[in-house]
């Protein structure tokens, strides 16, 4: 399946990491191949692309439930956050890459936390990424220098890391935690260094009416002042902005990431896609964290997606099957910069292959395959991931991790954090 049209009887050819062939069967016979993978019965589509997420807090997978966003940071997460340290980012990190392979996602976007330990995380899983060390600095002066220094540091040491799958942005963590001599300074480093950014924007209703009573003008424009929004930059959320605010993100080429289970979990709201979108505005899908979403399955994202815009707008053309799965796909690519080698299946790109497994009662009959892709399938039918032209899961059995050990090191690392041990 290439993302404009979808192949019956098809085939696909990988040399070395990238793809060669995509067309017919009939056509491909003449293929010399030294390893054949039987794909009857199943649909190949692009790996996903989860385009933010927190990795390594699959640790903090239901512990702080039903919360408000507010009272769930600064009373949960924030206070265990301070705990960890490299080897529990490490479990939680290898924990979120397999709970990624065993779901259909080949590339994610993440911003944390010792991201040096997540990008060894995935150069063993087989993974590509997009990674950002956070920074947060609005009143201790001292922490946001350190911050910067080291999502600086570790966006030069590990661009390019792991034959290339890994790339890097810097991470401010959003314009109500960093003070605007930071932004103005994360925004220059960026640039300096060829790099982009990632952060939240427009997020909860409550910091968007603090922060405009505050400053007198909204997240959006008191950035777009500061020059901050000139480069690459990757916002997930945006839900609360004004029209203003959505004409200045398409003037200024902002890719947006929609994430909307964790946003309907923590009760913020659902961004308004079409009218994003309807300004030419490039949107991706990401879950978030899997302590605000409890999963990585970004099949339960796109069918989420697909749902909430069409109750938002009480329209049930909003945002069709095809649109929401190019989301999760080429224009997820995109918004992370690598539309040009991921993110469809064509000839020359980079061999990040899913194949779904249709052989199943919840998705027969095939009438219409982009349905049964976003609304009936499920990260678990997913049973053959191929990265970087290397198959990383057949049969569902992952090839680059040891499943057990890592559920069982991630298990007791997050019992001896609630615990106090570790």
């Amino acid at each position: 399946m290439v993302h404009k049209e979808f192949i019956t009887d098809g085939a696909l050819a990988i040399k070395d990491n990238k793809i060669t062939f995509v067309g017919k069967r009939s056509a491909a016979d003449k293929i010399d191949a030294e390893t054949k993978l039987n794909a009857k019965g199943k649909i190949a589509i692009p790996g996903l692309i989860n385009c933010h997420t927190h990795v390594p807090m699959t640790l903090f997978r239901g512990i702080a439930e039903d919360q408000e966003l507010d009272s769930w940071l600064k009373e949960v997460i924030w206070p265990l956050e301070g705990k960890l340290r490299s080897d529990n980012i490490r479990a939680g990190a290898l924990l979120g890459c397999l709970e990624m392979i065993k779901s259909g996602t080949t590339c994610f976007a993440d911003m944390y936390f010792h991201e040096d330990t997540v990008a060894k995380a995935v150069e063993e899983s087989g993974l590509r990424a997009v990674l950002a060390e956070g920074i947060v600095g609005i009143n201790e002066k001292t922490l946001g220098e350190k911050m910067f220094k080291a999502s600086a540091d570790f966006a030069k040491a590990f661009h390019g890391c792991a034959n290339g799958r890994v790339t890097t942005l810097l991470g401010p963590h959003s314009a109500y935690t960093c003070s605007s001599q930071l932004l103005v300074r994360v925004r220059e480093k960026a640039n300096e260094i060829g790099s982009g950014v990632h952060m939240h924007l427009a997020e909860s209703d409550k910091m968007f009416r603090k922060f405009q009573k505050e400053r007198g003008v909204s997240e959006v424009e008191f950035l777009d002042r500061i020059s901050f929004l000139t480069g690459h930059t990757l916002a997930a959320h945006c839900i609360h902005l004004s029209e203003k605010d959505r004409h200045l993100l398409a003037e200024r080429n902002v890719n947006v990431a929609y994430v909307p289970v964790a946003n309907m979990k923590l009760g913020v709201g659902g961004a308004r896609i079409k009218e994003l979108t309807d300004l030419g505005v490039n949107v991706g899908l990401g879950t978030d964290g899997p302590a605000s979403n409890n999963t990585l399955d970004m099949f339960e994202t796109m069918k989420i997606a697909a749902l909430q815009q069409k109750y938002i707008y009480s329209d049930p053309k909003v945002l069709p099957a095809k649109e929401v799965l190019e989301m999760a796909t080429i224009q997820g690519a995109k918004a992370l910069k690598l539309e040009n080698s991921v993110g469809s299946l064509e000839v020359g790109k980079k061999a990040d292959v899913v194949l779904i497994d249709v052989s199943k009662p919840h998705l027969k009959p095939l009438h219409n395959i982009y349905a049964n892709i976003v609304y009936s399938a499920r990260g678990s039918d997913v049973d053959v991931v191929i990265v970087d032209g290397k198959i990383i899961m057949a049969n569902r059995c992952v090839k680059t991790l040891d499943e057990k050990i890592v559920m069982e090191e991630a298990e007791k690392t997050a019992l001896d954090l609630l615990q106090g041990k570790s």
